[in-house]
């Protein structure tokens, strides 16, 4: 039951900084995302989202800021391995599965729906 209630609690909190984002300081839906990705990136870099992920579970693993998280994850692991190249190599190796299911999921609804702009 803790486990629920930390996960709802931080995966709230998550949405609830986006949405000030959005209201209260008119960013763009784009520039909130990008906002997101970089502050989870920053806290990943700094050893603090994993920490995070272990509390939370899915509160903290499901929303786009897990992504910034797992980018630098795997830039970090791949550059200790390989050196500099792994830094780029890394970051597609550890994001590829997502990134390809976006492009081909949504390659799939363009040919089921009619977009309405």
């Amino acid at each position: 039951m803790e486990k629920f209630l930390f996960a709802f609690l931080v995966g709230g909190l998550i949405c609830v900084i986006g949405q000030i984002m959005l209201d209260i300081f008119h960013l763009t839906p784009a520039h909130m995302t990008v906002s997101l990705v970089v502050a989870g990136a920053v806290l990943g870099g700094l050893g603090l989202y994993e920490p995070l992920i272990r509390v939370a579970g899915a509160g903290a693993s499901v929303p786009i800021s897990s992504f910034g998280n797992a980018l630098v994850k795997g830039a970090l692991s791949e550059a200790e391995r390989t050196g500099v190249i792994g830094v780029l190599t890394g970051i597609f190796e550890v994001t590829s599965a997502g990134i390809s299911s976006a492009i081909i999921f949504g390659f799939l609804a363009s040919l089921l729906f009619r977009p309405k702009g």
